[in-house]
């Protein structure tokens, strides 16, 4: 797993040879450069994500006190109690084994096979696609510089860490492990995931379109017995994502105007020559 300044540098390094790299015509370079930017962006988001994660660990008392404060609002929202959830699943150790790695490796995976199946499938559609997934990627880890505690640190609730019971924890004991630990709120899990089917629904003419939702409702399920998120940590990515869509297609039609404007300022050059001069 890359550290921050390792994905860090790989984005700059990817970005560079993505720009100085000229295709010359040739389709598999011109792809091959794409693919290095694209990358670089997605390397980029992910050590930022990984920075934030550190800064977060530096304020572990006020991530549990936000944390007890998601609970408590929940609560006041008569939201279902996550605790009830897991405990349905907790008797079934091979399912929840089976959450357990879901949760830790599919959705970085499941977001690259969407891009690259955009990229090659979809190509129209995808600078859009990928404008937003790094909006809302942003916007997510911008909120998570406020340190927010998961659920599974909170036994005194009633809430079971099960990746630690079962050995399969990315994160340890008490703060240990790469993983960032205090980055609750919001979920990019169920960002991405919830954002993949939005895209992916509309989009495919496929009749098989809809299991991409079988992922969306596995990751916030999973996500939830787990107890790696609070149901708000879901709702606000979902909020998030809706507003991501939004500053997408707004700064699109923005940028469309001011091209067209420019296109119609009269370049001094061509107003000399109408004049005679």
């Amino acid at each position: 797993m890359l550290n921050w300044s390792q994905a860090a540098w790989l984005a700059v390094g990817l970005a560079v040879a993505g720009i100085a790299i000229r295709p010359a015509g040739r389709r598999w370079l011109a792809i091959t450069t794409a693919a290095f930017r694209e990358t670089a962006l997605v390397l980029a988001l992910f050590s930022i994500w990984q920075l934030a994660g550190r800064l977060a660990l530096l304020k572990v008392q006020s991530a549990h006190g936000h944390a007890l404060w998601v609970w408590h609002v929940e609560r006041a929202l008569h939201l279902p109690s996550e605790v009830t959830v897991q405990q349905w699943f907790l008797p079934s150790s091979s399912l929840i084994k089976f959450f357990n790695v879901y949760y830790a490796t599919i959705h970085f995976p499941a977001l690259i096979v969407f891009l690259v199946w955009m990229f090659f499938r979809h190509r129209p559609h995808y600078p859009a696609v990928r404008n937003t997934v790094a909006i809302l990627t942003a916007a997510c880890l911008l909120i998570q510089l406020i340190p927010v505690a998961p659920p599974r640190m909170f036994p005194q609730i009633g809430f079971v860490d099960t990746a630690l019971k079962y050995g399969q924890s990315v994160y340890g004991a008490a703060g240990s492990g790469f993983a960032d630990q205090l980055s609750a709120m919001p979920s990019v899990h169920v960002a991405w995931a919830v954002l993949e089917a939005v895209f992916v629904i509309p989009i495919s003419p496929s009749k098989w379109r809809w299991l991409v939702l079988v992922h969306t409702t596995l990751t916030i399920l999973i996500v939830t017995v787990t107890a790696n998120h609070w149901w708000l940590d879901g709702i606000v990515a979902s909020i998030l994502l809706g507003m991501a869509i939004a500053v997408e297609r707004w700064s699109r039609v923005l940028i469309t105007r001011l091209r067209a404007r420019m296109a119609t300022v009269p370049q001094p050059e061509l107003v000399g020559v109408a004049a005679g001069e």
